[in-house]
């Protein structure tokens, strides 16, 4: 089957009913989207997919294809980190790091739809967990990002 990941057609030979997380991971090769819960609930896995953001760990790949999927990996260009990966590394987000791939497509989602996001958007549209606790300094970087700190 033919996907689209990161603006890169590829060829993979899974089931059509495999996670797409688990084709990302092992068969695409692409690490950054990480396996959290399994039940798509605190968002480890999420990528994009054609812009929408959605938890990979429980979407069998035949549904996504002839959509585009966006991974974290996919979210630079070349060298440059976009404004959202940016506004972590400024705010200093990542503690342990595991969640914050997840974190960074579900912001950049969030601000896709809302530039300028209030605090009760970023909290209905962002619902992964960070085990680490840095909520306070994941709203610094996506106000940032929005550029309104």
């Amino acid at each position: 089957m033919k996907l689209s990941v990161n603006g890169k057609t590829v060829n993979v030979d899974d089931a059509p009913d495999t996670p797409l997380l688990w084709v990302i991971r092992d068969s695409v090769g692409l690490t950054g989207t990480k396996f959290g819960c399994g039940v798509a609930q605190c968002g480890a896995c999420t990528v994009l997919v054609n812009g929408e953001a959605t938890r990979s760990c429980s979407v069998p790949v035949g549904s996504v294809a002839g959509k585009h999927v966006t991974t974290v990996e996919g979210l630079t260009k070349g060298d440059t980190l976009n404004r959202v990966q940016q506004a972590w590394v400024d705010a200093q987000v990542p503690q342990c790091g595991y969640c914050q791939s997840g974190m960074i497509v579900a912001t950049t989602a969030l601000l896709a739809k809302h530039p300028h996001p209030t605090d009760a958007q970023i909290d209905d549209s962002l619902t992964n967990i960070c085990r680490c606790g840095t909520y306070d300094r994941i709203r610094v970087a996506i106000k940032k990002a929005a550029g309104a700190a």
